[in-house]
């Protein structure tokens, strides 16, 4: 369902069962991925400290240290950020580019 290296890829998929609110209350299946938990910190290697300059993104950021910008949530879990734009918001701010520990 998910790409292998997404932040996602190794949840479960739930299912839910629901009444259908505008049919004749037959069950609907609902399915979703369970919550994802951040990994504490001690779960992921620091690599490199980033220095933010005007105009910095975390997708660019990302694809120049780990190769790919879509990993940019790996960088917003390890600097424990719940908003990952907030991360390079600020000029002068360091990021922490960090690798899962094997």
């Amino acid at each position: 369902m998910f790409d292998p290296t997404s932040r996602y890829a190794k949840l479960a998929v739930k299912t839910q069962l629901v009444p259908d609110p505008h049919g004749d209350g037959t069950p609907r299946e609902i399915r979703h991925v369970e919550r994802r938990f951040l990994p504490p910190a001690e779960a992921s290697a620091p690599v490199v400290e980033h220095a933010v300059v005007e105009g910095d993104r975390l997708d660019n950021v990302t694809a120049k240290y780990l190769g790919d910008p879509t990993q940019f949530w790996r960088v917003a879990d390890a600097n424990t950020s719940l908003r990952p734009e907030e991360l390079t918001d600020e000029p002068g701010s360091r990021v922490v580019i960090a690798l899962p520990r094997q």
